[in-house]
C-alpha cells in the first residue's frame, strides 16, 4: 500500500532535521515536534550552514537528561529506544553524564534517578553498573528506612486480627466485632447487648498465614512503582507469617522471589520498557496461589493490555470467585495521577476489583486492610489519590 505523501514528508523531515524543512516542510503536531527535539538532542550537533537552530546534546544537567529518557519511551517504540539508549551511550558518553561525581553532588539520588538508571541497565558497561548499584542502594535503603517499620506494624496487626478466638481473655476482646455479632441479642428495655458470643484478637502464631503475590509491570512508565514495589516486597518477605512471591513482567515474566532478601538485587533483575502482557502474568500467578482464602493478589499495572483482555478479565475475576483478595493499583508513586488504560479499569470495577493508584506512604494501610479482607473499595474511596 502506497504510503499518503504527507505522511511520508513527514517521516523524511523527522530524519533529516531542520535542514530539510523548507523542501519538505514543517512539523505541526507538538507530538512530532517533541519527536524532533528528542531525536536532534541525540544526532544533530548543529545543522548544516553553520545554523544552530537545531544543535544537539544534552548538557551537564540530570533532569534534561532524565526528561530525554523519558520523551523518548513516550514517543518511540521499546525497540527504538534501545537503539537510540545506546547510541547516547556512545555519542553522548550518557552513563558517564549520569555518573560524574559532580553531577551525583548536585543531585540528591531519588526514584526518579533510580528509574533513568534501571532504563539503561541493559546498555550499561559492567564497570558502569556497579557505580550504578551505589546510586540506587543508597535510594532503596532510604526508602526501606522509612516504610520497614510501619509496614511490618501495619501487617502484623491485620494478621493477629484474622487469628480470632471465642475464648479470649479481656485484653484481647475485640469489642467492635464482638458487637456486630451480638446485634441480634439486643435488650432494648435496657439499652444494651448481651455478648453470647466473644470475638478476640489471636495470638501471634509463627507459621504462614498468608500468601502475598506482587506482580509488577515493568514497562517505562512503571518505574517508580518498580522501586517502591520491590522494596515493599523485600519488607513483607522479611515477615515470617507470610509467603512474598514477586514477578515481573513485560511480555515476558521474571520470578524474582529468590532475591527478595536484597530490593538492589530485585530491580538489577528488572528491564524496564518493552510491551506488556497483564494475562500472561496473571496466568503465572495463579500458579503461586495454593491457598486461594488465605491469598493476596497485587497486580501493579497502567492496564495498558497488549495480550488477550477478555481472558486477563477472565482470570481476575476467576481468582476474585475462588477467595482470593485481589487488589489492582494504576501506580504505586508518589508521582500523581497516571496514565492508563480507563476502559480495563472501568472493566475490572465491573468485576467488583477496583483499580485505583496509591502512594507508598498509603500502602502499608492498604496491605493491612487487605490482608484483613476489609473492603477495598471503601478503602479506596477513602484514601486513593484521584485518577
Amino acid at each position: 500500500m502506497t504510503e499518503p505523501d504527507e505522511t511520508h514528508s513527514r517521516r523524511w523531515r523527522l530524519v533529516l532535521g531542520s535542514a530539510a524543512e523548507e523542501q519538505l516542510g514543517g512539523l505541526g503536531s507538538g507530538a512530532d515536534q517533541a519527536m524532533d527535539q528528542a531525536l536532534s538532542a541525540l544526532y544533530n550537533t548543529g545543522d548544516a550552514g553553520g545554523s544552530t537552530k537545531r544543535s544537539g546534546g544534552l548538557g551537564g544537567s540530570a533532569p534534561r537528561v532524565a526528561r530525554w529518557l523519558g520523551d523518548i519511551r513516550t514517543y518511540f517504540p521499546a525497540t527504538v529506544v534501545e537503539v537510540m539508549q545506546r547510541d547516547a551511550v556512545d555519542r553522548l558518553n550518557l552513563t558517564q553524564l549520569l555518573l560524574e561525581p559532580e553531577l551525583l553532588e548536585s543531585v540528591e539520588p531519588d526514584v526518579h534517578l533510580v528509574g533513568t538508571l534501571l532504563g539503561l541497565n541493559r546498555v550499561m558497561p559492567e564497570t558502569t553498573k556497579a557505580t550504578a548499584r551505589m546510586v540506587v542502594e543508597k535510594v532503596v535503603r532510604e526508602i526501606e528506612q522509612r516504610i520497614a517499620a510501619k509496614t511490618v506494624a501495619a501487617v502484623s496487626g491485620a494478621i493477629n486480627r484474622a487469628a480470632r478466638t471465642h475464648r479470649p481473655k479481656l485484653r484481647d476482646i475485640d469489642f467492635n466485632r464482638t458487637i456486630r455479632k451480638n446485634l441480634a441479642n439486643y435488650l432494648p428495655e435496657h439499652r444494651t447487648i448481651v455478648p453470647e458470643r466473644l470475638v478476640g484478637y489471636g495470638r501471634k502464631s509463627q507459621s504462614i498465614q498468608r500468601d502475598v503475590v506482587l506482580a509488577i509491570d515493568q514497562s517505562g512508565s512503571m518505574a517508580a512503582s518498580v522501586v517502591y514495589a520491590s522494596v515493599f516486597g523485600a519488607v513483607l518477605a522479611s515477615m515470617r507469617s507470610l509467603k512474598t512471591s514477586l514477578v515481573v513482567f513485560d511480555t515476558e515474566i521474571v520470578d524474582l522471589t529468590d532475591q527478595l532478601s536484597d530490593p538492589v538485587d530485585v530491580l538489577f533483575g528488572t528491564q524496564l520498557g518493552g510491551g506488556t502482557d497483564i494475562n500472561r502474568a496473571i496466568a503465572y500467578a495463579q500458579t503461586l496461589i495454593t491457598r486461594p482464602t488465605d491469598s493476596l493478589f497485587v497486580l501493579i499495572s497502567d492496564l495498558y493490555e497488549g495480550g488477550v483482555r477478555n481472558e486477563m478479565l477472565r482470570r481476575c475475576n476467576a481468582m476474585k470467585e475462588a477467595g482470593v483478595q485481589v487488589v489492582v493499583l494504576l501506580a504505586l508513586s508518589d508521582e500523581g495521577a497516571p496514565a492508563y488504560d480507563h476502559d480495563n479499569a472501568a472493566a475490572l470495577a465491573a468485576l467488583g476489583i477496583p483499580a485505583f493508584a496509591c502512594t507508598p506512604d498509603k500502602f502499608p494501610d492498604l496491605l493491612a486492610t487487605a490482608l484483613d479482607r476489609g473492603d477495598i473499595t471503601r478503602w479506596a474511596d477513602t484514601n486513593a489519590p484521584a485518577v
